[in-house]
């Protein structure tokens, strides 16, 4: 199993426009099609203005699958051109869990 770790940092002021939009037109699409999600957070000491999000998936290959299935979702394409403007720069990590940890299951 690998985490993806996404960190996008937005516009000052953007995050309660960034959540809402999320909330009502991108979350379902994600959880429909990446399946997994591991948990979703705001920075609240550090960088501010930043959004985190962890998706679980059983291999990299997976990731590539359900990512290509997301990119052509129309759904997910609207969504993408009304809260891409929002986001300034974006920054993705894979990660590994350690040997002793096992990742919550899909909610």
């Amino acid at each position: 199993m690998i985490v993806e770790m996404r960190t996008y940092t937005l516009g000052l002021g953007a995050t309660g426009r960034y959540f809402k939009l999320y909330g009502e037109k991108g979350l379902a699409v994600q959880k429909r099609i990446l399946g997994h999600l591991v948990g979703y957070y705001s920075v609240e000491v550090g960088p501010l203005n930043q959004v985190v999000h962890l998706w679980a998936y059983d291999s990299l290959d997976e990731r590539a699958r359900r990512r290509a299935a997301l990119w052509a979702d129309p759904e997910w394409l609207a969504y993408i051109a009304e809260v891409g403007p929002l986001v300034v720069k974006q920054e993705n990590q894979i990660l590994n869990p350690a040997p002793f940890f096992e990742v919550p299951p899909a909610a």
